[in-house]
């Protein structure tokens, strides 16, 4: 049965008490694979400004700080950004606790990530963060989502929260890539002038 309203701070604060990896982020041959091919369709580009949002315990992150003169990564879990901050404490990463989409860094960015993050939220806050994408993702600038397709009891499926936020965002988007795997959708979004 899915959760009605957007999950909570302290939905994900419990859980990194409860377990420093509890998605198997640092552990998992699926989460490895994830993010080999995230790091991948972004073709090598290298990004002047770059925002993570839902950074969790930074594995993606350090990734994806060899990618970004400056990351910005957020997280709502201040337990999940202590472990991120240690994980990265060489990269470079700016780490801020932030709870979106109702509190937001200010851009623009040349890169947004939301990777396992928008089928938390639910319609009215899909419809702010596209909003708030519109303003905050450069022209030419990129927007990569990575989100699970299977089963879940979250306020939306992948599927459902990749078409609505795509879908609120009124700046014009060119879709460069579009992967699917069994258990996984990758898209990434460069925004035209």
């Amino acid at each position: 049965m899915r959760r009605s309203g957007s999950l909570p701070p302290g939905y994900f604060e419990d859980m990194y008490r409860a377990d420093p990896d509890p998605w198997r982020f640092e552990s998992s041959a699926y989460e490895a694979e994830k993010y080999d091919r995230t790091i991948a369709a972004l073709g090598g580009r290298r990004y002047a400004t770059a925002l993570e949002i839902g950074c969790a315990n930074g594995v993606l992150t350090r990734r994806l700080a060899d990618h970004a003169l400056d990351l910005l990564a957020i997280d709502v879990s201040e337990t999940a950004l202590a472990r991120a901050r240690t994980r990265c404490r060489d990269g470079g990463v700016r780490f801020e606790r932030r709870m979106f989409p109702s509190d937001v860094p200010e851009g623009p960015f040349d890169l947004i990530v939301l990777s396992e993050v928008a089928y938390y939220l639910d319609d009215a806050d899909l419809a702010t963060a596209a909003r708030w994408l519109d303003g905050a993702l450069r022209a030419h600038g990129d927007l990569l989502m990575v989100h699970w397709t299977g089963e879940t009891d979250y306020p939306q499926s992948g599927d459902e929260a990749v078409a609505k936020l795509t879908a609120g965002i009124e700046a014009p988007l060119h879709r460069l890539t579009g992967e699917r795997t069994e258990s996984y959708r990758l898209d990434l979004w460069r925004r035209t002038p």
